[in-house]
């Protein structure tokens, strides 16, 4: 039972309050120079569907951010800009999918920087992710296989990260002991005004692929590892006690599988061999039995920007985002966006009723390409693909 708060026991807990306050700014007239702490800025949290019942995130895959204008871009036909185009061209892009798609929420989904090319990894990160805090636009980000080449170490990366402006990304879950950093869960919500606006109808999984490891002295990419895949499963369980939302998950390396999508009536581009690691940890069986993912959303291969379908999961690539990032000259650098709709029920909105996506390039026109279906609920809750 709460005890009654007095009087003077209140004064006495506003007190140091206001004095740490005064104090506070009464320094900052003295040294005006002087750094002064501030709170971070927050999206309203939790995150939620709109009001027509939509939620749409924008997948980054694979900025590769420098220094800024001092940063050449690569692969890019002398139409896009020659000498003169730089990582500035990527903020461009960024700036432009966010005027003209309004999302609820960006993922960044790796190689946000370029390590080697990077000559201070704060900064490069503050200027790389400065449109979504410019526009005031929630973001989670994960970690590829070059933000640590440069000042910062995985865990300093994901705790900065962590910590920025509009951020939802989180260093690793409380209360579990998983591999890597930038393992987290974010849970979106019904609409206010509706009966499931404290229920989330979507959640999404984010996943550290790691960067580089030596197996029996054979060098190969990171992979998920096993308590990542433990906490993974534990976490679906739980969520699914609440309610059958359907579920994405977001990593930056692929597994093993997505190499057999070659041979799949898979939609987009298949232009370079899938780089995974030579470890198969068990992440497409893990996704499998968790029974609620639908869909993930890949980085690392920039030239590959195709969804295909391995036993029921869809498994899609972003694309070449970033123009410091290798690519293919007149191939133009894209962005993947995911859109999901709230079935309507007489008076209230519903469950999640299908799940999109499509993909915009960075040409003249913005162009949108290879739209689908991704999934859909039905009553038997069948896995499908609907090309519009």
């Amino acid at each position: 039972m709460a005890l009654p708060v007095s009087s003077a026991g209140l004064v006495s807990l506003l007190v140091p309050c206001l004095l740490s306050f005064v104090l506070l700014r009464f320094s900052a007239l003295l040294d005006p120079g002087a750094a002064v702490p501030r709170v971070k800025r927050s999206p309203p949290l939790p995150l939620r569907f709109r009001h027509d019942g939509a939620f749409k995130i924008l997948q980054v895959a694979d900025m590769h951010f420098g220094n800024g204008a001092a940063t050449r871009c690569r692969d890019v036909a002398p139409e896009v800009g020659g000498a003169r185009c730089s990582d500035r061209n990527t903020t461009r892009f960024l700036r432009r999918l966010i005027e003209a798609e309004r999302p609820d929420l960006i993922a960044f989904t790796g190689d946000n920087i370029f390590g080697g090319s990077a000559t201070d990894a704060a900064e490069s990160l503050l200027r790389a992710i400065s449109p979504a805090i410019e526009y005031k636009v929630p973001w989670a980000a994960i970690l590829g296989n070059h933000d640590q080449e440069s000042t910062m170490t995985r865990e300093e990366l994901m705790m900065f990260l962590s910590l920025m402006d509009y951020s939802v990304s989180q260093v690793n879950p409380p209360g579990f002991l998983v591999h890597g950093f930038g393992n987290y869960h974010v849970g979106i919500h019904g609409p206010f005004g509706s009966g499931l606006v404290n229920t989330s109808l979507l959640n999404l999984y984010f996943l550290d692929s790691g960067d580089r490891e030596v197996v029996d002295g054979i060098k190969t990419y990171g992979w998920i590892k096993e308590s990542q895949l433990a906490w993974l499963s534990a976490t679906s369980r739980e969520l699914q006690k609440n309610s059958l939302a359907p579920a994405l998950s977001f990593f930056h390396i692929p597994n093993p599988e997505v190499r057999e999508l070659w041979y799949t009536d898979f939609k987009g581009e298949y232009q370079e061999g899938v780089a995974c690691s030579l470890i198969n940890s068990g992440v497409l069986d893990t996704l499998v039995s968790m029974g609620d993912v639908k869909g993930v959303f890949l980085g690392h291969d920039h030239l590959n920007d195709f969804c295909g379908n391995l036993n029921g999961i869809w498994f899609c690539y972003g694309g070449g985002f970033g123009y410091h990032a290798y690519g293919r000259p007149h191939w133009p650098r894209r962005a993947r966006v995911i859109y999901t709709q709230l079935k309507k029920g007489q008076r209230s909105w519903m469950g999640v009723e299908s799940i999109q996506t499509w993909k915009l390039l960075d040409d003249e026109n913005l162009s949108k390409i290879d739209e689908q279906v991704l999934w859909r609920d039905s009553d038997n809750d069948s896995y499908q693909s609907v090309h519009l």
